[in-house]
């Protein structure tokens, strides 16, 4: 693809998250289209947000699971940006129209205190860099058809990383934790909908450690010039299938000793 190319379906994104009207596959609009393209596009995308006065308060780890990257055919994770008006207080309820095709994971999100970047960033790294962990649910969008109604296509990894990583919220819990206070493989959460448990998972499912999570998002953004800022947000990946939201659905997630999150659709 050319740099024209990915302003162009930034565009495209761009337009159906404002319309709510979803855009068709990428993936078939320009065959061929690269990982690399992928995050170009994602790159554009997330520039034409910041233009509009929206600030990137972290980042987000996806396709952590063996179950998903086997799905997609793909050996490793993915990443997107969190900006502030992704954030929702615990508890809220989200108006309804904000979204196309909500849908929640359920994940522990760390906290940073110091930059944190480098390709030969270490596990000990990651832990000294974090100030503390909290339980967390992101809600994900799909500006994106999930498959093309002609042809049946479904949509593929270039088209979810060029869509943000299909980010479109965040939520954390009330509870904070120093990271020697738990031990986050063990860590899980029972994820329940209007009162029925639909989920339950470990954090072992996110690359056998959400630290190590963390670790490849440092290591990676290396190569692209970027780093993990004090202050951020880091997302390390769902333990769980991801949970559809339709109107009237109201989101728990019970993760113990390690604390509580909620969220609600109008």
């Amino acid at each position: 693809m050319t740099p024209d190319q990915h302003s162009e379906a930034a565009e495209a994104l761009f337009q159906a998250e404002a319309s709510g009207h979803q855009c068709g596959l990428l993936s078939l609009r320009y065959p061929g289209m690269t990982l690399d393209d992928a995050y170009a596009v994602q790159q554009a995308l997330v520039a034409r947000k910041l233009a509009t006065g929206r600030r990137r308060i972290g980042w987000k780890i996806g396709l952590t699971s063996r179950a998903m990257q086997d799905a997609l055919k793909i050996d490793t994770p993915d990443s997107g940006v969190l900006l502030d008006d992704m954030l929702f207080e615990n508890g809220a309820v989200v108006p309804a129209g904000r979204f196309i095709q909500p849908r929640v994971e359920a994940e522990i999100a760390f906290i940073m205190k110091a930059p944190l970047a480098g390709a030969d960033c270490t596990r000990a790294d990651v832990l000294m860099a974090t100030d503390r962990v909290t339980p967390s649910l992101e809600i994900l969008d799909t500006r994106i058809q999930r498959a093309d109604p002609a042809s049946g296509q479904p949509r593929i990894v270039t088209d979810t990383i060029s869509d943000n990583a299909a980010n479109a919220g965040i939520v954390l819990g009330a509870e904070r934790h120093a990271t020697d206070t738990h031990d986050l493989r063990w860590t899980g959460a029972i994820v329940s909908r209007n009162g029925t448990v639909e989920e339950t998972g470990l954090g072992a499912g996110v690359l056998n450690d959400p630290v190590t999570s963390v670790l490849w998002l440092a290591r990676r953004m290396a190569s692209y010039g970027q780093q993990i800022e004090a202050g951020d947000i880091v997302l390390s990946g769902s333990f769980i299938r991801p949970i559809e939201c339709p109107k009237g659905a109201e989101i728990s997630a019970d993760f113990g000793s390690f604390g509580s999150v909620e969220i609600a659709f109008a």
